[in-house]
């Protein structure tokens, strides 16, 4: 059975970067008919808040991805000890005791040596005696894995053949001094125990997928396959991770982004395909291969969001926006005619708003000068609301009779005067929505 999983840290608000990593894991395990799992990484515990796990489940909802079932890390303590006394006991996790000042200056002397800044394992030469004169002195021991200094190799799903050598890389710290276990030991057991077969996370991960793999193999487990999706840049190729907060998909929903839309660029980003508007999972999951996306830095663009969301919105069936409008104030028996006038003609649904002030409380006119005389005239050929869908063509065959004026001429300045737009519905589906006309006077 395919398995994946999503791992945030409920240390703030999801925002795109994330989305990719989520999305993708998602649909591999939909395509598959598998499980997806919603893992809480919240062992931080100074600063994983509730409201930011709520706020995570929320977005992922708004987005129709719905997970099987849901973890917390910080439900699996006992287990996390269990699994270091074990690795423990096979002589694979050390203690140790340098302070970042001590580690940041043997890293320099390495440096300076033309050798590579790699952790010399002095801890393993400790005895008994050693780590206990270290604790006396006020240190607190924590916890390093003791990496099988071999070549570490996987056939990744979008990267291709990854080689690592293990002896360039420094044995990583899996348990702090405080006795918090960090993401690559907490992960790699959860991995493990839950039976996770595939992961996709970013190419910045790699070197942490290196690691992993023993640290699963080590716990006497197979490792799943992996996948490194390229970062993201701005538009300009510029490093985005600075605006990441910004871009929030929380922001981008109250900015409203339309699901569907962000969804279907996600989806697609970074991938041979082309990025179209899909209005469900299921077919977005049809579509996907991991084989079609490359390593390449990929550029994103948040106006990217605006076409697709237009396209989104203006395909929603009336059912769907029903409660919006009946909020508005629209009455029950223009509601349909107003969703079907309006939706053409917005991007974000909360432009209904704008459309539905014109129709209820008049336009504020537009008129060109050259043209302030013969709207005068034209206005005192309109009879009061309420119209009708005949109400149109009377009345500019009246004005055109009246003035002469035909064409662009006559048309353009009555549509600015009656709606203050130059562009917009048809006029005879928009008159009989116009409940106050201000060009009247």
């Amino acid at each position: 059975m395919t398995t994946t999983r999503f791992a945030p840290s409920p240390t703030g608000h999801i925002h795109v970067g994330n989305l990719r990593t989520a999305l993708m894991n998602y649909l591999i395990a939909r395509k598959a008919g598998g499980t997806f799992i919603l893992r809480l990484d919240d062992t931080d515990r100074e600063r994983s808040k509730q409201e930011y796990a709520d706020g995570i489940q929320r977005d992922l909802e708004w987005l129709g991805l719905t997970w099987d079932r849901i973890e917390r890390q910080s439900d699996r303590l006992d287990r996390y000890g269990e699994a270091a006394k074990g690795l423990r006991d096979a002589g694979r996790l050390y203690e140790v005791f340098e302070t970042p000042t001590e580690l940041d200056l043997k890293r320099k002397k390495q440096l300076n040596m033309g050798k590579p800044p790699v952790y010399d394992r002095a801890g393993l030469k400790l005895s008994p005696e050693d780590k206990d004169r270290l604790r006396a002195e006020g240190r607190a021991g924590y916890w390093r894995f003791l990496l099988d200094q071999e070549r570490i190799e996987w056939t990744d799903g979008i990267l291709g053949d990854i080689s690592i050598d293990a002896a360039s890389v420094s044995d990583p710290v899996l348990i702090r001094a405080d006795g918090q276990v960090l993401y690559t030991f907490a992960s790699s057991v959860d991995d493990a125990d839950m039976g996770v077969t595939h992961i996709v996370r970013g190419a910045d991960h790699v070197t942490n997928t290196a690691t992993q793999i023993q640290i699963i193999c080590a716990l006497g487990s197979q490792p799943p396959a992996f996948a490194h999706h390229s970062l993201l840049t701005g538009a300009q190729g510029e490093e985005l991770s600075k605006r990441l907060g910004t871009l929030s998909i929380k922001d981008l929903r109250e900015n409203g982004v339309a699901p569907e839309a962000l969804l279907s660029l996600m989806a697609r980003l970074g991938s041979s395909q082309p990025v179209e508007l899909k209005t469900s999972l299921d077919e977005l999951a049809q579509g996907f291969e991991l084989s079609q996306f490359g390593a390449s830095p990929t550029k994103f663009d948040a106006e990217d969001l605006w076409p697709l969301t237009r396209e989104a919105n203006q395909a929603l069936p009336f059912d769907r926006v029903r409660a919006r409008i009946d909020a508005l104030g629209v009455p029950a028996d223009l509601a349909e005619r107003f969703w079907r006038v309006a939706s053409q003609n917005i991007t974000r649904l909360d432009d209904l708003a704008g459309w539905w002030d014109i129709f209820s409380q008049g336009a504020e006119p537009q008129i060109d000068p050259e043209d302030a005389d013969f709207i005068a005239q034209a206005m005192t050929l309109l009879p009061p609301p309420p119209y009708t869908d005949a109400t149109w063509g009377e009345f500019t065959n009246a004005v055109k009779q009246a003035t002469g004026r035909k064409g662009k001429g006559l048309f353009m300045p009555l549509r600015k005067a009656l709606t203050g737009q130059a562009h917009g519905p048809d006029m005879s589906e928009v008159m009989p929505l116009l409940q106050v006309v201000r060009a009247r006077g």
